[in-house]
């Protein structure tokens, strides 16, 4: 029998949403898990530099560096990259958006940037990363590489704690970010009329004006567990031992402890897009939660651990086969608000 835990992101409503999309969300098979447990914790406190559910995962894959997220090194052997020695970045291209008094980070998942336009930024970029000794490598469209030694001492937060906010309060400061700073503003020059870019603007499309760096870590981190991964960026991806299209593998769970990661709600959530939020967590209801359930309560399942998110808080909701025999307690969503 096999314990699993999944990992479900912005499960968790904003607290001013959340009445309304639980009383309008259909999940029988959800309210089970949640309220039929063996036990639940719940934790307020948000790092500066991540979201709850990264810094959750960061510790459980043993990828936390002094309370930040340090990925990077992981990920790249995922695409197949070696990190030797040396200290590694995540680089995600991205889209900022000027308003009048400040700029902000766009959701990296809207850009929708496809593998030739990615190469051809990335090419345009690595040029200039290279000139000043700073080896740039291609993971995926949106998830590059840079390797920069002496940064040691920067530790920007995760694309996801920035999306939305002013980036003034994110930009890292002191002489070692002052470097990166001054390749930022090489590579946004060497963007602005790139043929990608303008091919983008005249489709309406977001523009590729700006990257995002993070994650760092040294050549040698790797994750300490397995991971599989459904609708998850491509540094989680990189860090999946499985990447999975839809829930179809659900049943190769069984028997081993897994750890499976879930963003299908990410963007809705980050969007306060709600309506498509309570149409996607609907989906889960039926393709992910609802056969769970039947395992569980079947016997396939020996535990199953649900670690929902918001950008406020986590919580952690452990159940069981005989969790599940709790007829007393009403099956009920409140754990979502």
């Amino acid at each position: 029998m096999s314990q699993i835990t999944l990992v479900v992101p912005f499960l968790l409503p904003l607290p001013q949403f959340a009445p309304d999309l639980v009383r309008a969300l259909q999940a029988p098979a959800l309210s089970a898990l949640l309220s039929r447990t063996s036990g639940q914790a719940r934790t307020a406190e948000q790092a500066v530099s991540a979201l709850p559910h990264e810094s959750w995962l960061a510790r459980e894959l043993g990828l936390s560096k002094e309370g930040h997220p340090a990925f990077a090194a992981a990920a790249m052997r995922g695409f197949g990259l070696d990190p030797l020695d040396g200290t590694w970045f995540i680089v995600n291209p991205a889209h900022v958006q000027i308003a009048r008094s400040h700029s902000m980070l766009g959701d990296l998942r809207q850009l929708g940037l496809l593998d030739a336009e990615g190469r051809a930024l990335f090419d345009a970029a690595r040029l200039l990363c290279e000139e000043i000794g700073h080896p740039l490598l291609y993971g995926d469209a949106g998830t590059w590489f840079l390797r920069a030694d002496a940064w040691t001492g920067i530790d920007p937060a995760t694309p996801d704690t920035v999306v939305g906010m002013d980036l003034t309060d994110f930009v890292p400061r002191g002489r070692e970010a002052l470097a990166w700073r001054k390749l930022q503003n090489e590579v946004q020059m060497a963007w602005h009329a790139h043929p990608v870019n303008a091919a983008r603007e005249a489709r309406r499309q977001p523009s590729v004006n700006s990257f995002w760096l993070w994650g760092g870590s040294k050549g040698g981190a790797r994750s300490s567990r397995q991971l599989a991964s459904i609708a998850a960026p491509g540094w989680i991806s990189g860090l999946s031992d499985h990447i999975w299209e839809g829930f179809g593998k659900l049943d190769s769970l069984a028997g081993q402890d897994a750890l499976l990661y879930v963003g299908s709600l990410a963007e809705s959530a980050i969007a306060a897009d709600w309506g498509s939020w309570l149409m996607q967590a609907q989906q889960l209801e039926s393709e992910l939660f609802a056969p769970l359930h039947a395992a569980l309560t079947q016997g396939r399942i020996k535990t199953l651990r649900i670690v929902a998110s918001s950008r406020e808080g986590l919580a952690e909701f452990t159940t069981t086969a005989m969790a599940q025999r709790k007829f007393w307690r009403r099956p009920t969503l409140e754990a979502l608000t």
